[in-house]
């Protein structure tokens, strides 16, 4: 399993389908997977350190896990198959719950666990950018700092 840092989400365009980007910690590989407006929005309000007055559903299950004394340590980005993504989540007692990976990120990112992909998912769909192509990452991380959960329509 490799390491994976959550570089952010955005809107692809002209489809208005928001993608989840990862990258590959040590590494020059992007993991990019397309995720529905209502996980991006999950994301992205995580990201920015937002707290909702009221829990949202990620929120919800993260105080689940907590009163039930569990904590979520790492989500795996375990297979893609069909042109759908897997994952699992690890909780602290070595339970692995079946997950999309959209919700295990947006659980990750709430309490800082570990975002692992399998070699095989990386060698599959991860995108190598070159050089010449870091001035693009580095306009779309600004993009990210720019970008509110509104822009995913509504929750």
């Amino acid at each position: 399993m490799n390491e994976l840092d959550l570089v952010g989400v955005r809107v692809e365009m002209p489809s208005n389908q928001p993608i989840v980007l990862l990258r590959e910690s040590g590494g020059g590989r992007y993991l990019p997977i397309w995720i529905g407006a209502v996980e991006a929005t999950a994301i992205a309000l995580a990201q920015q350190g937002v707290v909702p007055v009221r829990p949202l559903t990620h929120d919800l299950l993260v105080d689940v896990l907590t009163a039930l004394g569990q904590q979520l340590v790492q989500v795996r980005i375990t297979e893609l198959r069909d042109g759908v993504f897997y994952a699992v989540l690890v909780l602290s007692g070595g339970t692995e719950v079946s997950a999309r990976p959209s919700d295990a990120i947006a659980l990750a990112i709430r309490v800082g666990a570990q975002i692992v992909g399998s070699e095989e998912v990386l060698s599959e769909a991860g995108i190598t950018i070159a050089d010449e192509q870091e001035d693009e990452v580095e306009k779309f991380r600004e993009f990210l700092e720019e970008i509110t959960p509104e822009d995913f329509g509504e929750a």
